[in-house]
Formats: C-alpha cells, sequence, structure tokens
C-alpha cells in the first residue's frame, strides 16, 4: 500500500517471501501453481598458490599444474564422483608456484560442496594427467564453503603412503565474482635493469599480484620472458579487470 497501510490481499496481489516467489491469488476453481524456488548463489573466483611442492626432476624442480574436482552426484565422498571443474597454468621448475589462472565456480549457500585440489608434475600441459600423463605432487580436499568463509584457506597436501605435512600446502584464496567487468590493455617496459646471469643478460618477466584482504597477495598475470636483455620491451597484453583487481580500481596492485 503506498499509503503505508497494511491491505488485506486482494485477487490480484502477489506475496514475495525470502527465496521464493507465489503467483498472484487464483480465482475460484482454479488449481494453485506450485511456488517457484530460488537458488540462492553466487559466483567465485580461487587463487592457488603452494610452497614446498616435492621435487620429482632429477636434474631440475617440478613443473606444477593444479586440477580442480567438484564431487558431483552425491554430498557423500564415498558415493559421488568428482568431476573436474578447472585447471591452473604449467609452470616450469618452480616447488613455490603462485598461479595466475583463477578457477571460477558457482557457490551454493545452503549446499556442500567437496573440491579437490590435485598437483601434478608434468612436461607438457596438454598431456592427459588422468592417464598417467604427470606425476602425482599431492592432494587435498575441502568444502567450498570452508573456503569461502575463511578468504584465505591453507591446508597440507597429501600423498598416498606418504607423511602428512611432508608434500608441501596449497593454499586458495576464494573472492566473489565483481558483476562489473572491463578490459585492461597494458604495453611495459623496462630500461638498465641488474644484471643477474654471470655469461650473459638478465632474462626478464613481469609477475602482476593483486592484494587479498589479508595483506598477502595473489598473482594473476605473468609476462613472457624476453632473453638476455636489460631493457626488454613485452607484447602488449589485455586482462579482464576482474582478473586483475575484481574490478576495484582502487586495489593495489604489486608488479
Amino acid at each position: 500500500s503506498r499509503t503505508g497501510r497494511l491491505n488485506k490481499p486482494s485477487v490480484c496481489s502477489t506475496a514475495f517471501i525470502l527465496g521464493m516467489a507465489t503467483a498472484p491469488y487464483p480465482t475460484a476453481g482454479a488449481p494453485a501453481a506450485p511456488p517457484q524456488a530460488v537458488e540462492f548463489k553466487t559466483r567465485v573466483q580461487l587463487f592457488i598458490s603452494c610452497t614446498n611442492l616435492v621435487d620429482k626432476d632429477v636434474f631440475s624442480k617440478s613443473d606444477p599444474i593444479c586440477v580442480v574436482d567438484l564431487l558431483q552426484g552425491s554430498i557423500d565422498i564415498s558415493r559421488g564422483k568428482f568431476v573436474e571443474v578447472g585447471r591452473t597454468e604449467h609452470i616450469k621448475d618452480n616447488l613455490n608456484p603462485s598461479f595466475t589462472t583463477a578457477i571460477v565456480l558457482d557457490y551454493f549457500f545452503e549446499e556442500v560442496q567437496h573440491l579437490k585440489f590435485i598437483l601434478y608434475d608434468v612436461d607438457s600441459p596438454s598431456a592427459n594427467l588422468r592417464a598417467g600423463g604427470g606425476e602425482l605432487l599431492g592432494t587435498a580436499n575441502v568444502q567450498l564453503g570452508k573456503i569461502v568463509a575463511a578468504g584465505t584457506f591453507t591446508m597440507d597436501l597429501e600423498l598416498p603412503g606418504g607423511r602428512k605435512g611432508k608434500s608441501g600446502k596449497v593454499k586458495i584464496v576464494a573472492e566473489e565474482v565483481s558483476a562489473v567487468d572491463e578490459d585492461v590493455e597494458m604495453t611495459w617496459t623496462a630500461t638498465k635493469l641488474d644484471k643477474k646471469d654471470f655469461f650473459g643478460k638478465s632474462d626478464p618477466f613481469l609477475i602482476f599480484s593483486r592484494v587479498n584482504m589479508d595483506g598477502s597477495f595473489a598473482s594473476v598475470h605473468r609476462t613472457e620472458v624476453i632473453k638476455n636483455t636489460l631493457d626488454p620491451s613485452w607484447r602488449p597484453f589485455s586482462i579482464s579487470s576482474r582478473q586483475l583487481c575484481n574490478s576495484d580500481h582502487s586495489r593495489q596492485i604489486r608488479i
């Protein structure tokens, strides 16, 4: 009522209840329409990093990639089936990777969603990991709700037959995806960089990281490596504002 009074519903009024909308009151003799349930969900992005991974390579370090599976068919792990919902990029020679590829998925507020994070050491990102195309570095199981509630969630990786805590750790940063998205185009150069190689010049690249709520940083973009130069000019690139800063233009970015 526009006058502020609570009037008795008429046959053409509509009632709204939290999470449910009902159709107008039916006329005499007409069957009542069932209420339409509304799903409470939001879109979240997960940024993944690891520390102290197992070294599987003989003459170098492991080349990790992270695959994320979601349990489907049941909330009981023994009855459901884990299905892949995303994977990160492949990083060469790194036991402490900070992946820039975010895993984006729907978070349902009133559902239990089991996730499994699987770290592999692979020679090629296109390898069939499920068919033995990579060596297992460790796994971790957790409910998505726990990650979202914490914002930043760290847990031990485990290997079959291995001791817990001896296979490194995985850290997941969760954040709700902004409704706003823009393309940001950048071109970066540098001059007079420090010489780090003994027989040549440096091989520079850039890593862009955005600050998290707890003050830590999550990597969101990595440029190509330019060999043997102290004055690099990297290729122009485009990145979404959601990926770069979750569309918050005042957010701190570390380069």
